[in-house]
């Protein structure tokens, strides 16, 4: 009888720590989540900071400065637009850069929220959090989880 107590008292111990363990590291978990949102703000405000960019705050996380807005011809998600663009990682490395046609819809959310903040011929510098941009899969010389900024021009909208 006592050997069954015994074995009892350790199963239901050891259930105990096992829940204990499992919301340690959920809550660890979480943390380094909040942590590397807050980490990835303080790399964007602080390359604005660093290259003179006086930024505005969009909802989605994306840091914006309109440098020039363009007229009146602004793009929506369907439309097709033609752009120059030059495109960084936080220590300033250029990943790409050059002129591209594509529809709006087909490129990264970052770009689908701040080039209709523009018109045509206008120009924008748009800093963009990882999770609207590559997220953690990254994409060529992109590393996961890297925020990005754009020098966008925006030469025609279809």
């Amino acid at each position: 009888m006592n050997n069954m107590i015994s074995k009892t008292r350790y199963t239901l111990i050891f259930r105990n720590l096992t829940v204990a363990i499992l919301l340690m590291l959920g809550i660890f978990s979480q943390m380094s989540c909040s942590k590397s949102s807050a980490s990835e703000k303080d790399q964007m405000t602080g390359y604005a900071a660093k290259n003179n960019i006086t930024y505005v705050s969009d909802p989605s996380g994306v840091l914006y400065q309109i440098i020039t807005a363009g007229n009146s011809n602004k793009p929506r998600l369907t439309s097709t637009i033609t752009v120059t663009y030059t495109g960084k990682l936080m220590n300033d490395q250029t990943f790409d850069s050059g002129t591209i046609t594509f529809p709006l819809n087909n490129l990264i959310p970052g770009w689908q929220i701040a080039l209709p903040l523009i018109g045509e011929g206008g120009q924008i510098k748009i800093l963009i959090p990882s999770s609207l941009g590559y997220g953690s899969r990254g994409s060529g010389s992109i590393p996961g989880n890297s925020p990005l900024y754009f020098d966008v021009s925006l030469l025609k909208v279809k």
